[in-house]
């Protein structure tokens, strides 16, 4: 069994057709989105109406959940003022140009999803399993991570929000973090996704895809959406 999980698509419409397109030219058996569908990109009911149409499972991200229930809040985390008054841009411009039907969908997304693979307990969450804006960073430290893989009751503890890949066994659950399909932070301009082969050993490839940056890019920037949130896509700082 071969699962694809993906994640953070952030309304970057030409980052999940590409994500699709090499997933769909895999021998993949099924195909999980852990959210944030919405925010920051210029095309957030195409995205939308993508998933719907693929009827993949996805889970509801903390953006989604800021869009579709219409908060005044993403449950984002902001380093300076700055990054705080472009964030509450985005939201604002999310809110006003996502259908109503689409917020109705993003309202209905899964808190997260259990599976049973070959033997194997997988738990799919946006953040964390505690919290859908939690951040379980790589280098987070070791006591809390054990906790998280303690409290999780799985065997593959697979999450996104980071923007940040990794692959990494803590007390004996297997973390991984897809990264991000639409607005990766870890300097590499291209998407990321992960294909999870649940053989006699679990192995896991966090997979880069190439896709059409700039139309991305210039879509943002005419969009009406601050210019900066273009300039991330193009350098891969998120």
């Amino acid at each position: 069994m071969r699962i694809a999980v993906f994640s953070d698509v952030h309304a970057n419409l030409p980052a999940l057709h590409a994500v699709l397109a090499d997933i769909d030219a895999q021998q993949i058996d099924r195909v999980y989105c852990l959210g944030d569908l919405v925010g920051y990109g210029a095309y957030p009911n195409e995205v939308i109406e993508l998933i719907r149409e693929r009827a993949i499972p996805t889970i509801m991200g903390n953006y989604d959940e800021g869009v579709g229930f219409e908060k005044d809040d993403c449950g984002c985390a902001y380093r300076d003022a700055e990054m705080r008054r472009l964030g509450d841009i985005s939201l604002a411009w999310t809110k006003e140009h996502v259908a109503p039907e689409n917020k109705a969908f993003l309202r209905s997304l899964l808190p997260q999803i259990r599976l049973e693979v070959n033997g194997k307990r997988v738990l799919m969450v946006h953040g964390s399993p505690r919290k859908i804006n939690e951040y379980l960073y790589e280098d987070r430290g070791q006591a809390s991570l054990e906790r998280t893989a303690k409290g999780a009751d799985a065997d593959v503890l697979v999450f996104g929000h980071t923007h940040l890949p990794y692959v990494k066994e803590v007390a004996g659950v297997l973390f991984v973090n897809t990264g991000s399909a639409g607005k990766p932070k870890d300097r590499d301009v291209r998407a990321a996704y992960a294909v999870i082969d649940f053989g006699q050993e679990v192995a896991v490839a966090i997979r880069r895809v190439a896709y059409d940056v700039p139309t991305a890019a210039a879509a943002v920037r005419a969009s009406g959406l601050p210019p900066h949130f273009a300039e991330l896509l193009e350098t891969g700082r998120g």
